[in-house]
C-alpha cells in the first residue's frame, strides 16, 4: 500500500488546511494570501489533486499582503490576492530576482452587509465611504433606524481592506472600526450586532445553493445618488459592471517558475474549475479579464 504524505499547515487567520499528496509527488505547490480566496482555492486544490496525483498543494490565508510578501521573498509559489500588486511591490520582487505575473481567476462582488434588524435596503458608494470614515455615526442619517453604527472591517494586510479604502473611502478608515482577521469574523460580528455594518467577499454571504446565509442582509449599492442601486447577488449586475464594487481575484506567481504552477492555474480556469468557483459563490471572468489573462497565455 502506498504511503500517503499529509501536509498540515495552520495560520491564525484561516485555521487548518489539510491536503494529501503521495510520497514522491513530482510537484509541491505552496499557496498563501487572501482570506477572501482561501476557501475557494482550497476546494480547487483538493479537486485538482484528485485528478493528478503528481501534485501536492497546500493553501493558507493570512491576507493578500502576506501572499504578496511571500512571492517577493520566494517563500510561496502562488500568492492569492484580492488586489493588484503595487508598483513598489513589483519593484521589490524584481530586485529579488522575481518576475511577478498576476492572473485573474474569478470575479468578486464585494458585499456590504448589515444585520436583518436594520430596515435599510441600499446605500450609495459615497454614503458607505462616509460611514466607514466615521462621518456618519447613526443609521438615521442615511435613512435607517435611529441607532448607532458599529463598523467591522479587515486589517491593513488584507487586500480587501486596501480595495475598500481606495474604491469606497478614498480616505482613511475611522479609528473606531473593529479590525477583524477575516471575512468569516466580519460575518459573525454583524450577525450579532443590530447596528453593525461590514464588507465581505460574495463567496461568504451565499451558501452552496446560492442563497444568502441566515443572519445578514446584503445591501444594494448605487454608484452615486443619480444611479440605481444594484445587488451583487445577481450575475447580470457583475458581468455588466453595473454593481460598483466588482473586482477581480488574482493569483501571482514568479514568471521564472511558470512551469511549476501552470497546470493548476489552467485547471482553475477550465470548465471544471469554473464550476467550483461558481458553486463557492464567486463569478467567472468577464471578457475584460479573459483578455487580460490572454496576454500571459491563460
Amino acid at each position: 500500500m502506498k504511503k500517503i504524505l499529509v501536509i498540515l499547515l495552520m495560520t491564525a487567520f484561516s485555521g487548518v488546511s489539510v491536503f494529501p499528496g503521495p510520497v514522491g509527488a513530482k510537484t509541491f505547490i505552496q499557496v498563501k494570501g487572501s482570506d477572501t480566496e482561501v476557501n475557494v482555492v482550497q476546494r480547487l486544490a483538493e479537486n485538482f489533486m484528485k485528478k493528478d496525483l503528481n501534485f501536492s498543494i497546500a493553501v493558507t490565508g493570512g491576507g493578500s499582503g502576506v501572499g504578496i510578501a511571500a512571492i517577493i521573498n520566494k517563500t510561496t509559489d502562488l500568492a492569492n490576492s484580492s488586489r493588484p500588486m503595487k508598483d513598489s511591490e513589483i519593484a521589490k520582487a524584481k530586485a529579488n530576482g522575481v518576475n511577478p505575473v498576476g492572473v485573474a481567476f474569478a470575479v468578486d462582488g464585494l458585499s456590504v452587509i448589515v444585520n436583518p434588524k436594520n430596515t435599510l435596503k441600499s446605500l450609495t458608494v459615497d454614503q458607505i465611504g462616509q460611514i466607514f470614515r466615521g462621518e456618519v455615526a447613526n443609521w438615521k442619517q442615511v435613512g435607517g433606524p435611529d441607532s448607532p453604527i458599529t463598523l467591522y472591517g479587515r486589517q491593513p494586510n488584507s487586500g480587501t481592506f486596501v480595495f475598500f479604502r481606495e474604491a469606497v473611502l478614498k480616505g482613511d478608515y475611522s479609528n473606531k472600526m473593529n479590525q477583524m482577521n477575516g471575512n468569516a469574523q466580519i460575518l459573525e460580528a454583524v450577525k450579532k450586532d443590530a447596528g453593525g455594518i461590514g464588507y465581505t467577499g460574495i463567496g461568504y454571504v451565499v451558501d452552496d445553493a446560492g442563497k444568502v446565509v441566515a443572519g445578514i442582509n446584503v445591501l444594494d449599492v448605487a454608484k452615486d445618488s443619480r444611479s440605481k442601486p444594484t445587488s451583487p447577488l445577481l450575475l447580470e449586475n457583475i458581468m455588466s459592471g453595473a454593481y460598483p464594487l466588482t473586482r477581480p481575484l488574482y493569483q501571482y506567481f514568479d514568471g521564472n517558475q511558470r512551469a511549476k504552477v501552470e497546470a493548476f492555474i489552467k485547471y482553475e480556469l477550465s470548465p471544471e474549475g469554473l464550476a467550483i468557483i461558481k458553486k463557492d459563490g464567486f463569478y467567472t471572468l468577464t471578457d475584460q479579464w479573459k483578455k487580460y489573462n490572454a496576454q500571459f497565455g491563460f
